[in-house]
This record gives structure tokens, sequence and C-alpha cells, in this order.
């Protein structure tokens, strides 16, 4: 199969043929139609991600096929026990220290894949795993967000924070957005967003607060 290779930081990522992947005892095959890159695939490129291995396939988000059935891959692996937060001393992400999904095929837990949504695509459904995760833990488990809470999203051009505008959104908060973009800020508010801050601009905290209010979160 065709697979991407992590060698070492400051080295390019490296396209291989590398052999199939055989599933072991609990584990399904999945043949790759997308994968999603995530910032921590360019921290890696960059040295800056701990605990990094040569020759490891990265990628930690993807959607294909496991058999016929259309599925997405949780990339969390071994969280633990309490799902408030992971154990230290056992949880990993796909894509390092283990394969991840730049490849054609990799195998998987079968207890890490899920249904893909039929409203949703491959490439979609690929891009939707660990980021929409980390927005909905951040959201709903550390801050409780509930209607009519005011949310703040910081840097709305960002996967995590895209995906925690939308999240927000459809749970009936009013939500307010700052990038230094005024095209993203004006895609938010078409979203649903009530409102949102250029913070290149001088004094736009104080600018917010006066037009705004505080928020919540």
């Amino acid at each position: 199969m065709k697979a991407l290779q992590f060698k070492a930081p400051h080295q390019p990522i490296e396209l291989h043929d590398l052999p199939q992947p055989l599933p072991q005892q609990g584990e399904v095959l999945v043949k790759l139609a997308a994968a999603s890159l995530n910032h921590r695939d360019v921290w890696m490129t960059e040295g800056l991600y701990p605990k990094l291995k040569s020759d490891v396939i990265p990628g930690s988000c993807g959607a294909g096929w496991a058999g016929e059935r259309e599925v997405l891959i949780n990339p969390n692996v071994e969280w633990g026990e309490n799902p408030d937060y992971p154990n230290q001393q056992t949880y990993t992400i796909l894509g390092m220290p283990t394969n991840g999904t730049f490849a054609e095929f990799i195998a998987v837990d079968e207890d890490r894949l899920i249904d893909k949504p039929d409203h949703l695509t491959m490439t979609e459904a690929a891009a939707l795993p660990l980021a929409g995760l980390t927005a909905y833990r951040a959201l709903f488990t550390r801050a409780r967000v509930t209607s009519g809470d005011k949310v703040l999203i910081s840097g709305v051009g960002g996967g995590v924070a895209l995906l925690a505008c939308q999240f927000a959104i459809s749970v009936g908060a009013e939500v307010y957005v700052t990038s230094s973009s005024e095209e993203k800020i004006k895609k938010a508010i078409d979203l649903g967003a009530k409102g949102g801050a250029n913070y290149r601009e001088e004094g736009w905290s104080k600018q917010f607060l006066a037009e705004y209010g505080g928020v919540d979160v």
C-alpha cells in the first residue's frame, strides 16, 4: 500500500510502499477514502511534539470502508475508565506513536469505528473526529455550555474553533467570535453567531465589551 512516513523532525514526510497491515485480534481493516491533517501533524515535522518515533505513519483522522460498512475512526486510544479525562499512563492518539491514517489502509480496534453519518461525505467525515471531539469536550465536558449561555470563540478560522462555534450555535448558545479576518467573522455570523471582533484592531476588547457585554464562556 501507499503510505506517508515520518522520519525525523525537519525532514520531509516521505511516500513509501509498505505492507498492508494485518488486523490482530479485535482489530478491523479499514480502507481509507479520506484523511485529514491536524496541527499535531505539522508540529511533529517541526519537532514540537512529544515522544516522536521514526517510520511511523502519521494522521489521526480518517474515514473509509470496513468491509461494506462506511465508517469514521475515533482516534483516541486507551482513554481509560473516566470519561472526564484520559488516563495519562495509557492514552495516545492514532498517528504517533502508532501508525495513523495517512495510508491506503489501517488496522484499528473495532470499538474505534463509528458509522459514517449519511449526510457527510467521506472527506467531511474525515475532518470531524479529533477536532470535533476536542471542541465537544471543551464546550460540554469542561464548560457545560447550555442554551442561553454567552460563548466567545477565539480564532474562529481554526478547525476546532469553527466546530465549537457550530456546536454552541446548535444548542442555542449566544455565540460571538474573534478573528483577524473580517471574512471569517462574517461567515461565522452567517452560520448563526451574533457578532464578532477583529483582534488585530486596537482596543477591540473594550469595544467588544461596550457593544456586547461580558460572556459566560
